[in-house]
């Protein structure tokens, strides 16, 4: 198969990385930003995304690179190939596995202040009603000021909170002690460890073999 002019995309079983061989990374940059399109195969074949501390970047949403955006890394020499596909792409002078998992060079600061968004509230929450206490998509989550602010509530992390339709439609413009309805727990600004301990719980529908040994999920441990 031939995308462009310059890359094709085989399984086989050996590699040869482009600095072994004397190539001139910059000319290998410039052939891989010729490619235009990706293939479904190719497509589905990201890389885990480790900071130099070899810690997930994010665990929810997983931090996963797409193969196009690793190889350029790579040939940069902005992360190391920790672990690597089967699939090998290859010009008319290198070749090289498409790497599986990376790990970045230079250790990037976690922010320690997450930014206040609704997913970031949901994920804070676990995705659950603080009312009810029923788990629920994002989709069917609500963002329920816990003051409203027709009472001088503010949208802060300390006074939003997720709650599904039916819970907030019951509250509706009262406080909790008014609308009787105990808060599972009160809202806090959370830490950015925090959110990512909070991803930990939910981890994603694929995981490639490689992952399995950088991601620390939530799971039962056999006795011994």
């Amino acid at each position: 198969m031939i995308l462009g002019s310059q890359w094709r995309f085989t399984t086989i079983p050996h590699f040869a990385f482009g600095a072994e061989k004397g190539y001139d990374f910059k000319s290998l940059v410039a052939s891989y930003e010729g490619i235009a399109s990706v293939t479904s195969g190719l497509g589905n074949s990201p890389a885990l995304v480790l900071n130099a501390d070899f810690r997930p970047l994010s665990y929810f949403p997983l931090s996963l690179w797409a193969w196009q955006d690793t190889i350029k890394a790579v040939f940069l020499g902005r992360v190391n190939v920790v672990s690597e596909y089967d699939t090998v792409v290859h010009s008319p002078s290198f070749e090289i596995k498409l790497p599986s998992v990376i790990s970045l060079k230079k250790f990037a600061p976690m922010d320690r202040s997450p930014a206040f968004t609704r997913f970031n509230v949901f994920l804070r929450d676990t995705f659950t009603c603080q009312y009810c206490n029923v788990n629920q998509s994002a989709n069917d989550l609500t963002f329920d000021h816990v003051v409203p602010r027709s009472r001088g509530g503010r949208t802060t992390w300390d006074n939003v909170t997720a709650a599904c339709s039916s819970c907030n439609l019951r509250k509706s413009n009262r406080t909790p002690k008014q609308a009787g309805m105990a808060l599972q727990r009160l809202p806090r600004r959370p830490s950015a460890p925090q959110l990512q301990d909070a991803g930990r719980a939910f981890p994603p529908n694929y995981l490639h073999e490689s992952w399995r040994d950088f991601l620390y999920w939530d799971s039962e441990l056999d006795p011994w």
